[in-house]
């Protein structure tokens, strides 16, 4: 694949763009495989609302959230997580790559080694994900002009701080040795939580998901943007999940020097 040395954003997208094109033509060449795998992830994630349509026959209203609100935070992260994870598939791979000594192949590619890694692979499954959430908020989201635009922007921005978190927390094999275990762990914890209303969190439990596991910003605040859209909470949202990325970016390189340096070797064994 060739990719010109062109600096700023629009190389990046530009890159993105051809690393998605590969891929897709990749995925294509096994079109039953890939759609099974689109079709299934989008099933299991509708027997979820199916599973909370029924909850709330019983239960109408759940600390202040209905059923729409819970459509709602499905639309938004199965969008968010599907776009990001669905280009930057290698994201919850990191801590094997660092391990594995398979980020030196980035490295010697034109442009940034973070986006070259994460963009090395593609999550199929997660293009259902993506799939159900435009799907789900086509029937429930009451679509507006502006409403659409929110939306997406909401999900995107919530999808950022998730990919930044997943990157950080597989980052931290740079500096421990090997952390798969608690990444994935890490990893698996962010998705479940963000599939819940926060609400229903209290104590020690939602302070971690505020701070620590920063879950409010991957699905709760998106959520309440989508719910009541105002320039401050939007801005809140925008500047949280910069914030995560700049965080991210910066840890990854940082590891990078140990891990060029040939440290990281001897925390293999």
């Amino acid at each position: 694949m060739e990719v010109r040395r062109r600096g700023g954003l629009r190389g990046t997208f530009g890159l993105i763009s051809a690393y998605a094109k590969l891929n897709l033509s990749m995925a294509l060449e096994y079109r039953v495989s890939f759609a099974s795998q689109v079709i299934g992830m989008f099933i299991n994630d509708g027997l979820w609302l199916v599973f909370w349509a029924l909850y709330f026959t019983r239960f109408p209203v759940v600390k202040g959230w209905q059923q729409q609100d819970i459509f709602m935070l499905w639309a938004v992260l199965t969008l968010g997580y599907g776009v990001m994870m669905g280009l930057f598939g290698n994201a919850s791979r990191l801590s094997f790559l660092i391990l594995q000594g398979q980020l030196d192949y980035y490295l010697v590619l034109p442009k940034d080694a973070l986006i070259h890694s994460l963009l090395g692979r593609m999550y199929f499954t997660a293009w259902g994900d993506g799939l159900f959430g435009l799907v789900v908020f086509a029937l429930f989201g009451h679509p507006t002009p502006l409403r659409v635009v929110v939306y997406l922007a909401v999900s995107l921005l919530g999808g950022l701080a998730l990919i930044s978190t997943v990157i950080i927390v597989n980052s931290l094999t740079f500096f421990l040795g090997s952390t798969q275990v608690l990444s994935g762990q890490l990893y698996n914890t962010v998705i479940h939580f963000a599939t819940y209303p926060m609400d229903i969190f209290q104590g020690v439990v939602k302070v971690l998901l505020y701070t620590a596991i920063p879950v409010f910003f991957v699905s709760a605040l998106p959520v309440a943007v989508l719910r009541q859209p105002t320039w401050p909470a939007l801005g809140l949202l925008a500047a949280s999940s910069f914030a995560l990325a700049t965080l991210a970016y910066a840890m990854f390189h940082r590891g990078l020097r140990r891990y060029e340096s040939g440290n990281l070797v001897n925390l293999q064994s």
